[in-house]
């Protein structure tokens, strides 16, 4: 293999879709607090001072949507007209049903079935302290940062909207060699002074996060390359729950199953299993058993078990792959309820999963609990 780049991006909690996102796993929350046997399939959409909330809700609770939604656009700051979307002035429509009863009948019995057919994938690498992939890492820390300099106002002038993007130079042994490019979009007020306000993102945002070892003579930044970035969140661009898919899982390092995370409660395979998924990866990879691993799980409705497991060590394994299959299926639980049970799926912890990120941060899915039982494969 030759040398490659591979770039990432993330973006921050103010970005029309993320605000979806949030909103909908805010719902999701609000359920669960109140029934955790709730069922939630909830989407959202913004655009223009108008928000759009829809859906299937089946729970013994009653939450009040519009509220939620509010104290979520409050939280993020779009508060006034210019941030572009004001939540004092906004227009709410809500149009929520009860989950379909043919889709029931195959979720809810004696042990939790999954709602819904699919296939998802979760990854792991060795190249960050969390075994996330280091492109991603750093787009996310970018965003978490801008919004923190923006909250507490170490830079001046900020409004929520806002992205990052990261190319990362490899080796041709898959070690990192450099930062080739880093990109920022950061909203900001009219009247603010472009040149101050880079200079301010580059000394407050990229050289906090980013270790001076990755940034080299040639590499290059990109900050709000248009020139102008005033005109931002739901007022330039129409959002929508699950548009970020990739920002949600590994920066385009490992594939995608395609089903997005934000709004469905545990029971959707998308959801549940993508986060099994990850636990097992990240677990082998912890354990030295190999520098990278991608594990895919598919399920079909109304079925507890993984009707199939595809393990990816992509030649960096340490063990025989076969051995590997029947170590992981003796550890390794992944029915649909046991992953439920051993992930402690069924609390309100979802709005703080919709922003940076659904890995390498501190959710039950990241223990590496299961460590020592890898390494006596060996």
């Amino acid at each position: 293999m030759t040398e490659y780049l591979l770039t990432s991006e993330s973006v921050t909690e103010g970005h029309p879709d993320k605000v979806c996102d949030q909103i909908s796993d805010a719902i999701l929350d609000e359920y669960l607090k109140k029934d955790s046997d709730s069922r939630v399939a909830v989407e959202t959409m913004i655009s223009n001072n108008l928000l759009v909330i829809a859906g299937e809700v089946t729970s013994k609770s009653k939450v009040n949507i519009e509220e939620i939604a509010k104290q979520v656009l409050k939280e993020i700051g779009y508060t006034d007209d210019n941030s572009g979307f004001n939540v004092d002035k906004c227009t709410i429509i809500t149009n929520i049903d009860e989950q379909s009863k043919d889709i029931s009948q195959g979720v809810n019995k004696e042990r939790i079935c999954a709602g819904d057919q699919g296939l998802v994938y979760g990854y792991a690498v060795d190249e960050s302290s969390n075994y996330m992939p280091m492109g991603i890492e750093l787009a996310h820390n970018l965003v978490k940062r801008l919004a923190f300099v923006r909250k507490e106002n170490i830079v001046e002038g900020l409004y929520p909207d806002g992205k990052s993007q990261v190319n990362i130079e490899y080796s041709e042994d898959k070690k990192i060699k450099s930062v080739k490019s880093i990109v920022i979009a950061a909203q900001h007020h009219d009247y603010i002074d472009l040149n101050r306000l880079k200079k301010k993102i580059v000394d407050e945002v990229i050289l906090k996060e980013i270790d001076k070892k990755y940034i080299t003579d040639e590499t290059k930044i990109y900050i709000n390359a248009t020139g102008n970035f005033s005109i931002g969140g739901p007022k330039a661009d129409v959002g929508l729950t699950g548009r970020k898919i990739i920002v949600d899982t590994y920066g385009g390092a490992g594939k995608h199953g395609g089903g997005a995370f934000s709004g469905k409660d545990y029971s959707k395979a998308d959801r549940c299993a993508a986060y099994m998924a990850r636990y097992i990866a990240k677990n082998i990879v912890a354990s030295g058993l190999a520098r990278e691993c991608e594990i895919q799980l598919a399920y079909v409705i109304g079925r507890e078990e993984a009707q199939s497991m595809n393990i990816n060590t992509f030649g960096t394994e340490n063990i025989d792959l076969e051995n590997l299959y029947l170590g992981v299926r003796q550890i390794f639980d992944t029915n649909i309820n046991s992953i439920i049970e051993h992930l402690d799926l069924k609390r309100a912890i979802y709005r703080d999963t919709a922003c940076y990120g659904h890995f390498g941060r501190n959710f039950s899915w990241e223990r590496l609990d299961k460590v020592e039982l890898l390494k006596k494969l060996i």
